[in-house]
């Protein structure tokens, strides 16, 4: 990490728009943290012929054209990280996986150690996985040496989103979020950045 303000990449994956939406959250949040934010989006491996077959899909695709796809750069440019993504039965969505198992060369290198993250979930009912997914990409971020910011009960806010300890998460049905979650989100996103500022501050002292 270099010296300076604190560098945050939200990373989403999304079809049907919700992790999009906390990302957005997310983002704003690290801004008014005073963090200079990219949000980007990992790489689709899904057809093209697929997307265009859904309508909600095709539609939030085209909505998100103007959103970068994630490259090795963010990650090394990144101090903090927080991904938003959806279940996809109780783990990462492929895509998601995809990248993250990409990323050896980075790695090896020692180029995600201590890069702060926090991830957060969507699924379509509360016991679909959620904890599980978040989990699961913690599981990646712990072989990176990288440090976990998840919000545990440090707010009320957390308990008013659902309690979910890990990390944000919310049901979505007919396209809705269930749960108020955005004053979570933004609590989040906020101690990611304030974490990442612990850190930098302590490497730059060592």
């Amino acid at each position: 990490m270099s010296n300076g303000s604190i560098n945050l990449a939200v990373i989403y994956y999304s079809v049907t728009g919700t992790n999009y939406q906390m990302a957005e959250w997310a983002a704003e949040s690290g801004r008014q943290a005073g963090a200079e934010v990219r949000i980007l989006k990992t790489p689709e491996l899904a057809t093209e012929d697929a997307i265009q077959a859904n309508p909600i899909w095709r539609t939030h695709v085209a909505a998100t054209t103007h959103i970068p796809e994630v490259t090795y750069k963010d990650l090394e440019w990144a101090d903090a990280i927080v991904f938003s993504i959806p279940s996809r039965f109780g783990g990462m969505p492929g895509p998601v996986k995809q990248f993250l198992d990409s990323t050896g060369a980075l790695w090896f290198n020692g180029k995600l150690v201590n890069k702060v993250v926090s991830g957060m979930t969507s699924a379509q009912n509360a016991h679909g996985g959620q904890e599980q997914t978040i989990l699961s990409l913690y599981t990646s971020m712990y072989h990176w040496g990288a440090i976990v910011a998840a919000p545990g009960y440090s707010s009320p806010v957390t308990f008013e989103a659902g309690g979910n300890p890990y990390g944000t998460s919310v049901t979505v049905q007919s396209g809705k979020m269930v749960e108020d979650i955005q004053a979570a989100v933004e609590y989040q996103a906020k101690r990611t950045v304030n974490v990442a500022q612990w850190v930098k501050l302590g490497l730059a002292q060592e």
